[in-house]
């Protein structure tokens, strides 16, 4: 398609301002002729690029209808070509003067880069053997008032790729596999539940009190029931409700939410999937995160193995299972009895140069001392078993040793992806637990586990042993896709105000 005072963006001298008066002042005479560029309501749409693509063999010579985004534009003579991005793929434009005739042609040259058209006209194949669509009418459907980045760099600024995802999308190919990916990983986890009978519901975001994780909340107010909210950490609690009303297999696919540090692994808004399954335990989950972070991987890549630095690690079962006193013992290199108690832990991590302050809790000083020098190490998928029961408020403890939780992380590539463990059922020990974490609370630790007395008296009506996990769904997409950070994998993360738009 000809450009009108409008050079592909790679090749103008002008400044991001000129290309937009330019473009306003195009809209301004468009609407003063009647032909106002955003008129158009609908366009009805034949074909996408892939398929003509594809399909060429039975479609060459049929007429069809494209539409999507003027991306770039050649012209030789009498005849122009153009790019058309849809959401699909590239498919060429050909017009010609002798087919669309004077008016037609005048106005596509009209069109810049970045609009959007509607075409139709005859599948052919050019003499350089690019499928194309020969064009006998086309229609301007939106006016685009900006230029596109620049296209052979796309958007340079990775913090501008986050507040403007839009451009980065229509500019990166390999955001936009890294987002289809994701949306494949979380149709095979549901899917992968739903044939196991599990029921998916929904559980409330705002919450009369926050409980499921040792994390901090967001907290809001409701103006008409004057009463303050949380927005929640985890659905855990309300999930083991349904357990204990005789729904068996549950799960959820959901936003929580915690008041926590941003950085490359941690958004404070993200995705979790939680599921519970009534007489099971934290054997049974491990098996099920086994098979369906294997299915997500055949699902989004095609294999159920990744590859890391030239190697192919295979996502598959069984994992590794190794207990957390075995890798604090190997690669931190300590006894792991020092990490049962709080002021030997703050003691140790004073020792390794981690943060040992009074106000550190213990839950965070055992996570700074194993992701220094034990989860690097975790490259192969593993289960790290048996974490103290002082930081597993909601687990129930192994009964040959008290002190410590039938709880489990998955990890693969030094990520953490999740938690899991057989669920404590006992309303007794719980309400200990819940008055040890008050305690705690009271001392200034802001994440730990309030008493929750409704959750207590749903307990007390029995739930069955239970085994319940938690999965996170950006980190596992970090993991598939080789993303370096947890905002390449959510569409729009939580950024700084103040930022360039």
């Amino acid at each position: 398609m000809p450009v009108s005072g409008d050079l592909p963006e790679e090749a103008c001298p002008q400044d991001e301002s000129g290309l937009i008066h330019q473009r306003r002042q195009k809209l301004g005479r468009l609407r003063a002729e009647g032909r106002d560029p955003f008129r158009a309501t609908s366009f009805c749409r034949t074909h996408l690029a892939t398929e003509i693509h594809t399909d060429f063999a039975s479609l060459e010579g049929a007429t069809v209808r494209v539409a999507g985004r003027v991306t770039a534009q050649r012209r030789h003579g009498k005849a122009t070509f153009a790019d058309l991005q849809d959401g699909s793929g590239r498919i060429q434009l050909l017009f010609r003067l002798d087919q669309v005739g004077e008016a037609s042609y005048q106005q596509a040259g009209e069109c810049d880069g970045g609009d959007i058209v509607g075409a139709e006209g005859r599948v052919v194949r050019t003499k350089t053997g690019e499928v194309t669509v020969e064009v006998s009418d086309f229609q301007l459907l939106a006016k685009a008032l900006r230029p596109l980045p620049e296209k052979w760099h796309g958007l340079r600024d990775v913090e501008l790729r986050y507040r403007q995802r839009y451009l980065d999308l229509l500019t990166n190919d390999e955001s936009r596999r890294v987002f289809e990916a994701r949306g494949k990983v979380i149709r095979a986890l549901r899917s992968f539940l739903d044939e196991r009978a599990f029921l998916e519901v929904e559980t409330p975001m705002m919450q009369p009190l926050f409980g499921g994780a040792l994390a901090r909340p967001f907290i809001t107010h409701h103006n008409t029931l004057d009463i303050d909210l949380y927005l929640r950490i985890a659905p855990e609690l309300y999930l083991k409700r349904l357990i204990i009303g005789g729904v068996e297999r549950v799960y959820e696919i959901g936003r929580v939410f915690r008041n926590e540090g941003i950085s490359t692994r941690h958004n404070p808004e993200f995705t979790m999937l939680e599921a519970y399954q009534a007489y099971a335990d934290y054997h049974t989950m491990m098996q099920l995160i086994e098979g369906m972070i294997a299915r997500a991987a055949q699902e989004a890549l095609g294999t159920p193995s990744i590859e890391y630095r030239g190697r192919q690690i295979d996502l598959s079962r069984p994992w590794r299972r190794v207990t957390l006193s075995q890798v604090v013992a190997q690669y931190a290199e300590v006894d792991p009895a020092r990490i049962q108690s709080e002021e030997e832990t703050r003691r140790l991590c004073a020792e390794k140069d981690l943060p040992a302050d009074a106000d550190i809790p213990l839950s965070t000083l055992i996570n700074n001392l194993f992701e220094k020098f034990v989860q690097p190490h975790l490259i192969e998928p593993t289960f790290v078993l048996d974490y103290p029961t002082v930081i597993s408020p909601l687990a129930r403890a192994r009964p040959d040793a008290p002190d410590l939780a039938e709880r489990f992380e998955p990890f693969i590539l030094g990520f953490e992806l999740g938690n899991a463990f057989s669920e404590l059922n006992d309303p007794d020990e719980q309400r200990r637990r819940f008055e040890q974490q008050a305690g705690r609370r009271a001392q200034g630790d802001a994440e730990a586990h309030p008493v929750d007395e409704d959750y207590l008296r749903a307990l007390e009506h029995g739930m069955p042993p239970t085994g319940g996990l938690g999965l996170g769904i950006d980190r596992l997409v970090m993991v598939l896709t080789g993303a370096p950070s947890i905002r390449d994998v959510i569409l729009f993360p939580q950024m700084r105000p103040g930022g360039r738009p």
